[in-house]
């Protein structure tokens, strides 16, 4: 197949199409929903192509038909019909500023109106919205299509500025149920950010809106999945090991059948080559790994999190439960669901060793406080792993919990159990390109962390001293026979029995056997 262009960064059809990039087709999607309803949410994290598909149905709707021949809506379409587009980008805008939200409606109504000939003396925004709709309705003969990109983000820029959030909240409100409003002049709506704020808090005016985004159907909407890499992109996986491509950036669900990756991570991934946390890299989650720890979230709750539709939607200004924040923006994802009582309970995690990997480095280097130190801590830790130098371990993990802020334990009741302490173990793990595994089952109980490196299996047990006799983490290891499932393997294993004092606030004991 004929290699194309890498369409990184775009977010124009016209573009894609005109410059000869590779495009992976959502139109079907688009008929979809313009065949089954009529106003429509989507939340997806960020750089998942929510932009470009917001592009696609103007097009669409405008009835551009060169751009969109021998793609899936090509046939269903009728290109005669034209609607007037009315699209809202809060892409960029000094949502920070007091009042800074208004100007920048005003200015974009403004620019509508001067391409469209529809001069207006509103004084509002809300005002200038649904006379420009009742305007471009009654000039065009057709009822307009109502486009909103990116609906959040001046909520979101400002979370750290609490009045600000609220009365940009408070705005969009408003204008947002405009729209509702003016339902006789609207054919079609459709709106898309990374966070899902609560119907009550924001859609109060607009609760008509159809919420499409743990829809099985519409799963893979946004982002690609493993059929589009080996079709579209065939030419690009020459070269790259398939199955790393996976582990590394496949694994995000809202619950359809296929798991999709990040466009961004891909095409960055085929242009450069070589494996990087190249989605994560471009956000700093600096309010997330904050919030992860003012609320003393262990890194070990993070990957077995479970949460009802309700929880997963928990999501304002005033209210953001560590579940939805981590879902929303792309830290966690659907691992699985179960039906409890007619309810929906999904249980979360990782989606990629991308973002395993990339925020546990996060919350570690967090936690100790010193960027270089934590990085430093990691090398010498794969360094001690590649040499089975044991005792180097206990050193080092000794140095780790000394070296932890004071203010980590106060008012924190997890530090009382063993499950802080494996958690600070576990991040050191998972931040490295290790195989690691927390609680692995077998017919003999479940292990607390088993980790693979240079050819060996290390099988952890973690203990408080004050809540278990001593010597207990190395017995229940040898008890429960963990190590059987993994000989098969033809590697060594070694038993690691580690001891915590809630009183030191350290590793007391460090026992390795081999099994």
């Amino acid at each position: 197949m004929t290699r194309r262009r890498l369409p990184l960064g775009i977010q124009t059809l016209r573009k894609i199409r005109e410059d000869g990039c590779y495009y992976v087709d959502k139109t079907g999607y688009a008929a979809r929903l313009i065949e089954q309803g009529t106003h429509y949410f989507l939340s997806r994290p960020r750089r998942f192509g929510k932009s470009l598909f917001v592009d696609t149905l103007k097009e669409l709707f405008e009835g551009d038909e060169a751009l969109f021949r021998d793609l899936a809506v090509y046939g269903h379409w009728d290109w005669s019909v034209r609607h007037p587009v009315l699209r809202l980008s809060f892409g960029a805008g000094l949502f920070r500023e007091p009042g800074g939200l208004h100007a920048n409606v005003m200015a974009q109504l403004g620019d509508i109106e001067r391409e469209a000939g529809a001069a207006s003396d509103c004084a509002t925004a809300p005002e200038r919205f649904r006379a420009l709709l009742a305007t471009l309705h009654r000039r065009a003969g057709r009822r307009v299509v109502v486009l909103v990109d990116e609906y959040d983000k001046p909520i979101l820029d400002a979370l750290d500025l609490p009045e600000t959030a609220r009365a940009n909240r408070d705005f969009l409100r408003v204008l947002y149920a405009t729209i509702k409003d003016s339902d006789a002049h609207v054919r079609f709506t459709f709106l898309t950010g990374v966070s899902k704020f609560s119907k009550v808090s924001l859609f109060s005016g607009l609760n008509n809106l159809t919420d499409i985004t743990l829809e099985p159907e519409y799963s893979a909407l946004c982002g690609y999945t493993d059929r589009d890499l080996d079709t579209v992109f065939a030419s690009e996986l020459a070269g790259l090991d398939r199955q790393a491509v996976r582990d590394w950036y496949n694994g995000y669900s809202w619950l359809g059948a296929e798991r999709v990756y990040n466009p961004y991570d891909i095409l960055l991934l085929f242009r450069r080559r070589k494996f990087n946390a190249y989605w994560f890299e471009t956000g700093t989650p600096t309010f997330l790994v904050d919030t992860l720890f003012e609320r003393r979230v262990s890194s070990l709750a993070l990957d077995g999190m479970v949460a009802g539709d309700d929880l997963l939607s928990a999501f304002d200004v005033d209210e953001m439960a560590t579940e939805a924040l981590l879902f929303q923006t792309g830290y966690l994802t659907i691992r699985g669901e179960e039906d409890l009582g007619g309810e929906p309970v999904y249980r979360l995690g990782y989606p990629n060793r991308e973002v395993r990997q990339s925020l546990n480095r996060r919350l570690l280097r967090r936690l100790v406080g010193d960027s270089s130190r934590e990085t430093e801590n990691r090398i010498r830790l794969y360094r001690l792993l590649e040499a089975h130098d044991v005792e180097g371990l206990r050193t080092l993990f000794h140095a780790f919990f000394a070296g932890i802020p004071h203010e980590w334990y106060t008012n924190n009741d997890i530090a009382r159990y063993e499950g802080y302490y494996a958690s600070v173990f576990y991040s050191y793990f998972a931040a490295l390109r290790l195989d690691v595994t927390v609680e692995d089952s077998s017919s003999h109980g479940r292990v607390d962390m088993a980790v693979r490196c240079a050819g060996h299996v290390y099988l952890f047990e973690f203990k408080v001293v004050e809540l278990a006799p001593e010597g207990a983490a190395m017995a229940q290891l040898k008890a429960r026979r963990y190590a059987d499932k993994y000989r098969g393997l033809g590697e060594p294993i070694d038993l690691v029995g580690v001891e915590f004092s809630r009183e030191t606030r350290n590793v007391v004991a460090f026992e390795v056997e081999r099994a």
